[in-house]
C-alpha cells in the first residue's frame, strides 16, 4: 500500500516538473510559491505551466496570494502570483477548448488556491 502511495508522489512530482516550461523558471515566494504552482500544475486538465517575468509594484510588504485569472478563448487561464512588491503571471495551458470550460478550470482552480492559503 504504502508502495502506491509512494508511486503516485513521485508521478506527481515528475508531471509537475514536466509540466513546467518557458524562458522563466523562477517562481516568487521561494517554497510556498513553488508549492502554489505545483498545486495548480496537479489538476488534470492543466497541461503546461509558463511562468513570466518578475515585475515590482507599489508598496513593499505582504504575504504571498495566488489568483487564476479568467479564461481566454481557448480556455487557457492565467495565475497571478503576488509577494510584496512583487507579482507575475503564470499562464495554464489547459486541455480544454473554449472559455466556458476555461472559466470552468479557473473555479476549480481558486478554490484549491483558497484552500491552501
Amino acid at each position: 500500500m504504502t508502495e502506491n502511495n509512494n508511486n503516485l508522489q513521485e508521478h506527481a512530482q515528475n508531471s509537475s516538473k514536466t509540466k513546467l516550461g518557458g524562458v522563466h523558471t523562477t517562481i516568487i515566494g521561494g517554497r510556498a510559491g513553488k508549492k502554489l504552482v505545483k498545486l495548480v500544475s496537479q489538476h488534470p486538465e492543466v497541461k503546461k505551466v509558463i511562468p513570466s517575468v518578475i515585475s515590482v509594484k507599489g508598496i513593499a510588504g505582504g504575504n504571498l496570494t495566488g489568483k487564476v485569472l479568467r479564461a481566454d478563448a481557448r480556455g487557457n487561464v492565467r495565475l497571478l502570483l503576488s509577494e510584496g512588491r512583487s507579482f507575475q503571471e503564470v499562464r495554464l495551458i489547459t486541455t480544454v477548448g473554449t472559455a466556458e470550460e476555461g472559466d470552468r478550470i479557473m473555479n476549480e482552480l481558486n478554490e484549491i488556491l483558497r484552500a491552501a492559503l
